[in-house]
């Protein structure tokens, strides 16, 4: 999910910063969209726009662009919902020092073109899957951010062959607000009715109409599946326990004094937490079974 701030004077990009912030002249003071976050960085590598890691690919009737760095076990990247591989510059760089990152533009995102009006989390789902089928890559670790989190999902529930492990951050498997907050929800309604473009349009509806993942799908996950969440996230928290006591092989971690943008308000604790939980096997025993066996 994205942060859209729209406003009567100027537009400009900051895509490399707390927020990936979108600011369009509307004659409003500001109209906002709340979801997603990228990172300032510093790097010289044009992440989202380098032709040296940089490839596109046929899957699934689109184009989709990628970029690959560092060697070692595949680890996927999945950006939220109006991000792009741009704002993952310091998980890139800080991850692709022991694995082999391929950070992906979803569809209708960044770089990667659409052939379809209406998105949907499982299309995009499937454009991963075939995108790890063309790379041959047999499975891999992955790692979303809000909506990359709801395709981690989807990938672990539908595809289990193609996901080692998986985490996501700020996750949820229903659009209403037993889900996301009902204050964020009407920014987003406010956005979709003054948005004049299509593809912020799509980005909007998708948030408000979409996921649709059953407690029964989430129980079809066998692979360790790591919920992240801020402790003030724009997912409730109630949500997040919800998801993580439906997978099998659930885990969760709750960031102190984080937003949404957990991931990117505290870089040291995310790493280390998502690349412990990849590189290290964690039990499931309950204090209780600890104490009785």
């Amino acid at each position: 999910m994205s942060v859209l701030l729209r406003m009567n004077i100027y537009q400009v990009y900051l895509l490399q910063s707390y927020r990936e912030v979108l600011v369009r002249p509307t004659g409003k003071l500001v109209i906002l969209f709340l979801f997603s976050a990228a990172h300032i960085s510093f790097s010289q590598t044009p992440y989202g726009n380098n032709p040296q890691a940089g490839r596109y690919v046929s899957v699934n009737g689109i184009r989709m662009y990628y970029e690959i760095y560092g060697d070692g076990m595949p680890l996927l990247l999945l950006h939220g919902n109006g991000g792009s591989i741009r704002g993952q510059a310091q998980r890139i760089e800080f991850f692709s020092r022991k694995y082999k990152v391929i950070a992906v533009d979803s569809r209708a995102h960044g770089k990667t073109t659409d052939s379809t009006s209406v998105l949907t989390y499982e299309l995009m789902a499937e454009d991963i899957h075939d995108l790890l089928d063309t790379l041959a890559i047999d499975s891999a670790y992955i790692w979303g951010q809000s909506d990359g989190g709801i395709l981690a999902l989807l990938l672990a529930a539908n595809s289990p062959e193609k996901v080692r492990k998986a985490a996501g951050f700020g996750v949820n498997i229903s659009p209403d607000s037993t889900a996301i907050l009902p204050e964020l929800i009407s920014l987003a309604e406010e956005a979709l009715r003054n948005s004049k473009d299509k593809t912020e349009r799509q980005h909007l509806s998708l948030v408000l109409n979409h996921p649709h993942i059953t407690l029964d799908n989430l129980r079809q996950i066998r692979a360790p599946f790591l919920v992240m969440s801020g402790d003030r996230d724009a997912i409730q928290l109630e949500h997040s326990i919800e998801i993580f006591r439906n997978i099998p092989q659930g885990f969760l971690f709750v960031m102190p004094a984080s937003t949404h943008f957990g991931s990117y308000e505290h870089p040291e604790w995310f790493n280390i937490i998502l690349d412990d939980f990849f590189q290290k096997p964690l039990g499931t025993i309950t204090t209780f079974e600890r104490l009785t066996h």
